[in-house]
């Protein structure tokens, strides 16, 4: 007999993960891609248009200050200025585009998944507790709606960052570029070995949390038959073992997943040391100048944190796509009990409920005893009714 699923059970997914899930999670996002497709649309000219501010700092310090061009001077500072205006206004229109359309997609995802609750058989909530139910209509939708909303958008944004970037960097200094973007194998083979390591280790998190939570919804439905028998301490030392248990898991997935974070901060830093190691020893040649190093520093900061953003976002993708698997598991329990193809739909019912030939009365049972052959006739039936004490049993063993 297989195990019943408690709270103290941690849940096996059937199938592995598979880009089906997130194939079939992309028909969320297809309800909002003009939105969506907007949002982006204006993150890119915010980003393109920022990049022309390391470029505006390399103009002042090698044009307009060496030739003392007050006019080139404001006219730059002007530009900078403007720069971020842009830069502000776009994003926060984006912004709010963005909290939009995650909203709309919860509602999506939220009222799917509670649909086909709905149609499930009473065999699956006798199966598994409340509370491991309850966590995937709220806590991980919540999560993977993020990820489906401003996770995509921000991933695209920032490889087309990258990109831009890359592009600008190559025409300022190629070799000084080439010095940068050096170092992204490497963190492409730290990625490549902490991939898996990542995915089980928030499974396993996302199973000690179901537990947790299912717990939890017990406990509360429960407190008064806990009171009654006294077992809140006992209550409470399994409290404490699963939110135990949960805490471990947690941060053993986030030991991993700043592996990831400290890996691009540390190639980050060597790359820097590089740069400039590099543009002061050709600056002492001529080689290059020294807006030209002021600018390309900027354009590190600028190519590395896109990467550590993909970074974080892989991250989080790592982890909700846990939770997708979760809910469209849920979705994917078979519906036992349905309707016929060619069933009907039943008439309005208002609940009415109609007595015919039944006759109620109250009479002491000692004139019951005397009329009873008076009352029952053949075919018919008697009902004794009455507070407690009113004789009805007494009536019942005198007539036996």
């Amino acid at each position: 007999m297989a195990r019943r699923n408690t709270f103290e059970v941690d849940e096996t997914l059937e199938s592995p993960f598979s880009f089906k899930h997130l194939k079939r999670a992309m028909k969320y996002i297809g309800r909002h891609k003009g939105k969506m497709g907007l949002a982006l649309l204006l993150s890119a000219v915010a980003s393109v248009v920022a990049l022309f501010q390391p470029k505006i700092m390399q103009w002042v310090l090698d044009d307009a200050v060496p030739g003392k061009n007050v006019t080139l001077l404001l006219w730059l500072a002007l530009a900078y200025v403007g720069i971020i205006l842009v830069s502000i206004l776009f994003s926060t229109i984006r912004s709010r585009i963005m909290a939009h359309v995650s909203q709309e997609i919860i509602y999506d995802i939220r009222k799917d998944l509670f649909a086909h609750l709905q149609r499930l058989p009473f065999s699956y909530y006798d199966s598994r507790p409340a509370g491991k139910i309850l966590v995937r209509v709220i806590n991980y939708v919540n999560s993977v709606s993020d990820m489906l909303s401003n996770g995509i958008i921000n991933s695209i944004l920032e490889i087309l960052n990258i990109l831009f970037i890359v592009v600008f960097m190559y025409a300022t200094n190629a070799v000084l570029a080439t010095i940068i973007v050096a170092g992204l194998p490497v963190f492409a083979g730290v990625i490549w070995f902490l991939k898996p390591r990542q995915r089980k280790a928030w499974q396993r998190q996302s199973n000690k949390n179901s537990n947790y939570n299912a717990y939890l919804a017990e406990s509360i439905d429960g407190v008064k038959v806990s009171q009654l028998f006294a077992r809140q301490e006992e209550n409470l030392t399994v409290m404490e073992r699963l939110a135990a248990a949960c805490r471990k898991a947690w941060m053993g997935a986030v030991y991993i997943s700043n592996s990831v974070w400290l890996s691009s901060e540390l190639i980050t830093q060597i790359v820097f040391t590089l740069l400039y190691i590099a543009g002061v020893y050709w600056l002492g040649g001529a080689i290059v100048s020294f807006g030209v190093i002021l600018a390309m520093g900027q354009y590190v900061s600028r190519f590395w944190q896109p990467i550590t953003n993909l970074a974080n976002i892989y991250n989080s993708f790592v982890n909700n796509i846990a939770y997708l698997e979760r809910i469209f598991e849920t979705m994917d329990e078979p519906v036992v009990v349905d309707d016929a193809p060619d069933a009907v739909e039943l008439p309005p019912i208002t609940g009415e409920v109609e007595f015919r030939d039944v006759t109620f009365a109250y009479e002491p049972e000692v004139h019951i005893l005397e009329n009873l052959n008076l009352h029952v006739k053949a075919g018919e039936s008697i009902a004794l009714v009455g507070p407690t004490g009113a004789g009805k049993t007494t009536v019942v063993n005198l007539i036996s």
